[in-house]
Formats: C-alpha cells, structure tokens, sequence
C-alpha cells in the first residue's frame, strides 16, 4: 500500500469529532498539482463543515481558475495582511506539496510560529520536519494523488464529489504530462480509474488545462522554438532563455510558459532541457530530463532547488546572461551522468 504505515489516528479524531480552521498551503507559482491537491482537499473538508481557506504565495495561472474554489484562493501577494491572519489563526494547517518551508518563504515564519497540528502530504524528496504528521512516497506520481490516498484512508471517500474527484484528477493529470511521465505504477491508473467513478469530464479537464491558452501565447511558443532555442548535442541538452522585454513583447500573463520547459525534449537525442524566465528580481529555473539524468542534483547544488530526477526547478539572483553562462560552463561537470544509459 501507499501509504502502509502512516498513522492517522490524530488527524481523523480532529477531521471527523472536532470543526477545525482549516489552512491548506502551497508553494509559489503554484501549478497544476498543488492547486488540485489543495481544492480537491478543501472542497472535501467544507463538506465535513470545517472552516477552509487555500492560501498561496503568488497568482495561480489562468488555465486553472476553472476549479471549484479556485477563485476564493488567498493570494499572499495580493492580500498579504489577510493571508497572514489566516495563518496565525489556523487550527489545523495541511502543506501540499513541498518539502521545506523555503518554498513558502514569504510565510513561512507565521507557519512555524503557529503552533496548531500540522501535516505534510508531499511526493519530493527529503521532507522537512516541520509538521506533526508527514505523508510522503516520491513514488507517487503526485501529490494529488497522495491526497486522495489520504482521503481513502482516513475512511472519508464518501465525500468525494464530482467537484473534489476534478480537481484531483487535473493535478495528477498535470503532474504527469497527461500520463507521459512519472505515471509508471498500476496504482496511479487505479486511481484515476476511481475518480473517473464520480463523474469527471475528463475530456473537458483536458480542454481547460492544455487547451485554454491566449493567442500571445502561443505566440511566444513559436518565438522560443524559432528563435531562442539553443541546441548543445555534444552534451544532449538544449534550453531556452527568456527575458523581461521578450516576455513583454508578447503581453506575458502568469502559466504561459507553462509546458515550454518541454519542448527541446521532442528533439532526437536530447535528454536534458532546462528553461530560464528572467523575473523582476530572480530568473526561474526549470530542468526536466529522460532517462537515468538526475536534474534534482543540479538544480540542488547549483540553483537553489530541488524536486524530482527528471523534473526539477530552482533560482539564481545573478543576471540571464549570468545564469545561463553558469549553466553552459556546469554542463561539462555533468557529461558522463548526461551519456549514461
């Protein structure tokens, strides 16, 4: 099982014999997984008659406004002094899926200065010990699909709606690349084989979330593939880099970068592709990769990051010339991991 071994005794007592103020978090630019893992819970649970808020550090993308709740999600950067009351005032706090609460740092002091039960339910490796109860297996292929082992186990499935059975399947729908990647367990399918059972439009999940982009959008996808695109076969990597003024050129709105990181993968005999979107203050990282090339070790090492082996992420605080000469001048350092079968 999953989750063999967990105990949830405490966490049922105060989910089923108490009425709790329920604050379920989440990481900065909250994708797919963390925001259908965070509304499929909280939906459940204000069916239970808690008291739910969903906060994030930063706006979620367009594509998943289509959530039941998704709307009512508290922006920490646009509502900051609301989204800090409702942290300190929580009775029982949910982390999804992130493992340190360096990905929350914008709160993270009002977390840990609230001394309410507090649990983890995460799939990336090495979890921090900030929480009451840890729920963690980097086997899985989302935290979304966590959660709903959760759910199963604290005898809660029948709650499950149509409304919460979306929201998890988007995030474990996202997490996978619509089931190209970490999607490998029978049990992954059997879950979904479940959800399927409350009535999901899958095809319309499908629709809102891969098929809901703007035209600039699209726009700035045919710009990165043309012309920012750089191909490095002696290493099997290609990456694209992103600026300010070219993200600018194309009216850039939150999640339409989503998915680019993935692009150079489709080239023959690429393993390792990595994408850098320069921000206001930092350039985002993303890495993902094919194979044995663990991309976590990098992004760990190098940029402030961490997460999975073929798909990965960090920051740097250097320029995008700077960071991305950086990354050119590390590729050497990983070139028998990158030919390695």
């Amino acid at each position: 099982m999953i989750l063999s071994g967990v105990d949830f005794s405490d966490l049922q007592k105060r989910l089923i014999h108490g009425v709790e103020k329920v604050v379920v978090l989440s990481h900065r630019n909250p994708d797919g997984d963390a925001v259908g893992a965070s509304l499929g819970l909280s939906n459940l649970l204000e069916k239970l008659g808690h008291t739910v808020h969903v906060v994030v550090p930063n706006p979620l993308p367009r594509f998943l406004k289509w959530m039941k709740g998704a709307r009512d999600i508290v922006v920490h950067s646009n509502n900051t002094a609301r989204a800090e009351r409702i942290i300190s005032e929580a009775t029982l706090m949910f982390a999804l899926d992130f493992n340190d609460l360096t990905r929350i740092r914008e709160y993270d002091s009002f977390v840990s200065g609230n001394p309410c039960y507090k649990v983890l339910i995460d799939h990336h490796p090495h979890p921090g010990d900030f929480a009451n109860l840890v729920i963690s297996n980097t086997e899985s292929s989302s935290t979304a699909e966590l959660v709903y082992h959760v759910i199963h186990h604290l005898g809660l499935a029948s709650y499950i709606d149509s409304d919460s059975a979306s929201c998890i399947y988007a995030g474990i729908m996202t997490d996978t690349g619509n089931f190209s990647y970490n999607s490998s367990r029978p049990d992954t399918f059997m879950t979904v084989a479940r959800l399927l059972e409350f009535g999901i439009e899958k095809n319309k999940i499908y629709d809102a979330v891969f098929d809901n982009f703007s035209f600039e959008r699209m726009r700035l996808m045919g710009f990165c593939l043309d012309r920012k695109m750089v191909f490095l076969p002696e290493y099997q990597t290609a990456y694209i880099a992103l600026s300010q003024d070219e993200l600018k050129a194309y009216d850039f709105k939150v999640g339409d970068s989503e998915g680019f990181v993935n692009l150079p993968l489709s080239i023959k005999g690429v393993r390792f592709s990595a994408l850098f979107i320069e921000n206001k203050d930092r350039v985002k990282v993303s890495f993902r990769s094919k194979g044995s090339f663990a991309v976590n070790v990098m992004a760990s090492t190098y940029f402030q990051g961490g997460g999975h082996r073929n798909a990965s992420g960090g920051e740097s605080f250097d320029s995008l010339e700077e960071t991305v000469q950086r990354f050119e001048a590390l590729l050497p350092e990983f070139n028998e991991e990158l030919h390695a079968e």
